[in-house]
């Protein structure tokens, strides 16, 4: 009679869970699973240390089982096994911080002609090795839980003991590293537990600017033994219709107990409102120390398509359930959408959609690669209003916030594995990578390797076969590429290819060529264009590493907006990205020294504009407008001519000369107008005619002397979360508010209240500033400081002041 009561019971229990809303069951029913940032509080020592084993009578010492200590300066304890011992540590020689950290940001530029710790820079920043070190407790209640760790990303070559345990060690510098803590935890009164992890970035994976440290999250995970598996899910859509979706969920689950466990997987389909629209259970079983995957099918009724002018998506709400009880509850972030890459081009949901990309690395001003979620999130929005609509990670697995953006946003992702390698370590990155990843919807396609030396011959096809082959095997729906730059139709390497990745394949004009010999290849324009350019600088300057924006460019490149030109001649091609949105640090182009960063980008490394940044915009969007360059401020050039180089979408434009038309001309699209004008001071304007109608304008003063100050933040509005951050852009106007296109004056920056700086920069390729600073040169009329909220509401009042200008000031509130 009891049992039977408590079967009923359960059964009642488990309908009732099922009809009651998501809001309520968190609350109601422990879930079984709690996912910690586990960011905040750390410790960390640059340099080296020396670590000395204690041996124990009667056993081999060793850092498995063995106090771990230091020696810097005075003797130090990193690690007891020792409960007691841990409150003995002493941190002289250690500084706190908080996670993501990039320490190579905070060094000062070295300049060497023979040695780099950078390939392709003779101007760095000197790597090295560090270690990084957190306390921590864990209550008596979680004993019997499954805890893990997660490192997002670590730069580079990580070791990682608990407790002076050796965990294991990681050497990629883009892929997450994972380790089950469970057995080696101290819980409750059995004392504190002690993380360290020692990086070594000695070593580079690239040849652009990649940091040193934890630069990306760390996440804490706790769940019964009974539990969805890490990257457990696979959510696809294999049939989208206007009436209804079907929906194939693939959940894969382990059982860490000793006996054997019977549970219900139940599967719920929530939409964006949280209204859940399906609901899939299915009752099995799973002996002890085994895992197994379930499948199921659902359906979404009149779905929503996700695409980037309408990101809608959908949640998957796992929940494992056991005796009535749910033990664990694991989330799915899905979109409904159809893609598909042809020799006619890319279609999106059924439509014809070129992809309008960039190529992007990580790093942005005043941060280096540790960016906070809310600058990738800046990025993004800076780049979707230029026009574009993808995004490619080059040339690595992206950080997984910058997906979780390009979801919610909308934004078409080509997701890169870093190197052509079939070993068994290669292959791994490869399917870590893709587990991760392929539930996101904006990830359209993997690109396997980029520009790599076996590319065309024989030797990379067979290692490239396999990586395709496993790449099939782990995500049957989506196509694989590769970024290559030569060997096209040699050894059968683009044979093994879902589609042909062609970089600069302008060059003779070779994917036009390939067309007509294969016409039955599926292309893409994998990388374009590689303009240089300076923002605000308009004459080559070897000595100080400025490119002009009326230069030609490099060699095997295109200029602005020419590229697209040939996406839309040619259809087939399906989409560019162009290298790169943003400049980055590493890789200076055409100059070395004193230049620091690339020249590549559309926007600086501040995400400012440059002159080709209008280019893309006139290219890519439907929004009417003209752009002319240079300024309009040229002391001693008067009744000289300049030269004056423009981008617009517009039919034809027409110049005026202080209120005078020097007259109009007709436009080819994707092509920049020039003029040769006599310089007066005074007002240039430039008109935009469609139809023979006025539908633009653009007007250029030449400007006072720098007068002031002003500040513009991209919110007045943070979380009080210790990570949210303002972006505020500084701008040296004349007395009557025009921007100084020339002024370079010292800004210096005082912050009271809830918040701090965390960076600061000017898009200058040559600057070598600190970028942990209060204080930084304009660059060509503008500069950038980065605000970071406390965990305490309350205000925060950024002020700046230079000498001579007048200052300015922010206020910023702090919510909880």
């Amino acid at each position: 009679m009891n049992s039977e009561f408590s079967i009923r019971r359960r059964w009642i229990f488990f309908i009732v869970a099922m009809l009651l809303p998501v809001g309520f069951l968190h609350a109601s029913i422990e879930t079984g699973r709690l996912r910690e940032n586990f960011d905040l509080g750390w410790q960390f020592h640059k340099g080296d240390i020396a670590i000395k084993r204690a041996v124990k009578a009667g056993k081999q010492g060793g850092l498995t089982d063995a106090n771990v200590k230091v020696v810097e300066g005075e003797e130090a304890v990193i690690a007891y096994t020792d409960k007691n011992k841990v409150a003995d540590y002493k941190a002289s020689d250690w500084r706190n911080v908080d996670l993501p950290h990039d320490w190579l940001i905070e060094e000062s530029f070295v300049h060497d002609d023979n040695i780099s710790s950078q390939p392709a820079g003779n101007g760095y920043l000197p790597t090295g090795i560090g270690f990084y070190r957190k306390e921590f407790a864990i209550a008596a209640g979680d004993a019997g839980k499954k805890i893990s760790i997660e490192f997002d990303g670590i730069f580079r070559n990580s070791t990682v003991w608990v407790n002076g345990h050796l965990m294991g060690n990681h050497k990629s510098g883009y892929t997450p590293s994972f380790y089950d803590l469970t057995d080696i935890l101290r819980y409750g009164d059995e004392g504190k537990n002690v993380i360290l992890v020692k990086v070594d970035a000695t070593d580079t994976e690239g040849w652009w600017y990649e940091g040193c440290g934890i630069y990306r999250h760390v996440w804490l995970t706790k769940t019964t033994p009974l539990h969805v598996a890490r990257f457990g899910t696979f959510v696809t859509t294999p049939t989208v219709a206007p009436e209804k979706a079907v929906v194939s969920m693939k959940t894969t689950i382990e059982n860490e107990y000793k006996t054997t466990r019977h549970f219900q997987l139940v599967s719920r389909i929530l939409d964006a409102v949280g209204a859940v629209v399906d609901t899939q259970v299915v009752t099995d079983s799973i002996g002890p120390s085994q895992s197994t995957e379930l499948s199921q099918t659902g359906m979404i009724r009149q779905p929503k398509l996700w695409s980037p002018e309408t990101p809608a998506l959908y949640r998957l709400q796992t929940r494992i359930i056991e005796n009535g009880i749910i033990v664990d509850n694991f989330e799915t972030t899905f979109g409904v959408r159809t893609i598909a890459i042809t020799t006619k081009g890319f279609f999106l949901n059924g439509k014809l959609y070129p992809i309008k990309g960039t190529a992007n690395h990580q790093d942005f001003a005043g941060v280096g690669v540790a960016l906070p979620d809310k600058i990738n999130q800046y990025k993004i929005k800076l780049l979707k209003e230029m026009g574009s609509n993808g995004y490619r990670s080059a040339h690595n697995p992206p950080t997984p916030e910058v997906l979780d953006i390009c979801d919610r946003e909308g934004m078409l992702v080509l997701d890169e594995n870093r190197l052509l390698t079939s070993t068994p370590e290669g292959l791994d990155e490869l399917k870590t990578l893709m587990l991760r990843d392929r539930n996101h919807p904006s990830v359209f396609m993997w690109c396997l390797e980029n520009e790599e030396s076996l590319e065309g011959q024989v030797t990379g096809t067979r290692i490239l076969e396999k990586m395709v082959e496993t790449a099939h095997q782990l995500d049957p729906t989506r196509p694989v590429t590769a970024a290559m730059n030569h060997g096209w139709n040699e050894g059968g390497y683009s044979d093994v290819l879902d589609v042909v990745g062609y970089n600069y394949g302008q060059r003779g004009m070779q994917y036009v060529k390939d067309h007509e010999k294969y016409p039955n290849r599926k292309m893409f324009v994998t990388e374009s264009t590689s303009y240089v350019s300076t923002r605000g600088e308009y004459e080559d300057n070897h000595e100080k590493g400025y490119v002009s924006n009326f230069g030609k460019g490099v060699g095997w490149g295109l200029q602005p907006g020419q590229d697209w030109k040939h996406v839309v001649l040619y259809p087939y091609l399906s989409g560019t990205f162009v290298w790169t949105g943003f400049d980055y640090r590493g890789e200076p182009t055409p100059y070395r020294w004193p230049c620091v960063s690339s020249h590549f980008g559309i926007m600086d490394l501040c995400g400012f504009p440059k002159d080709g940044y209008y280019g893309y915009k006139a290219a890519w969007t439907d929004q009417p407008l003209v752009h002319v360059f240079p300024h309009w401020n040229w002391p001693g050039k008067e009744g000289k001519l300049i030269k004056f180089r423009g981008y617009s979408n517009c039919e034809e434009v027409e110049i005026l000369v202080n209120g005078k038309s020097v007259g109009k001309k007709k436009l080819s699209a994707f092509e920049y107008f020039e003029w040769d004008l006599i310089y007066m001071p005074g007002k240039l304007e430039v008109r935009g005619y469609k139809n023979g109608k006025q539908v633009a304008r653009q007007i250029r003063e030449t400007t006072g002397t720098a007068s002031r100050l002003t500040a513009k933040a991209d919110t007045l509005s943070l979380k009080a979360d210790g990570c949210d951050v303002a972006i505020i852009n500084i701008e040296i106007k004349d007395a009557k508010g025009r921007v100084v296109p020339t002024a370079d004056n010292l800004i210096k920056f005082s912050i009271e209240g809830n918040g701090r700086i965390i960076g600061t920069g000017n898009g200058n390729p040559s600057s070598h500033e600190p970028d942990k600073a209060d204080r930084r040169k304009a660059f060509n009329g503008l500069c950038q400081v980065l605000v970071q909220s406390d965990r305490q509401a309350g205000k925060i009042k950024l002020k700046a002041t230079s000498e001579t200008l007048e200052g300015t000031e922010v206020t910023l509130t702090v919510h909880e």
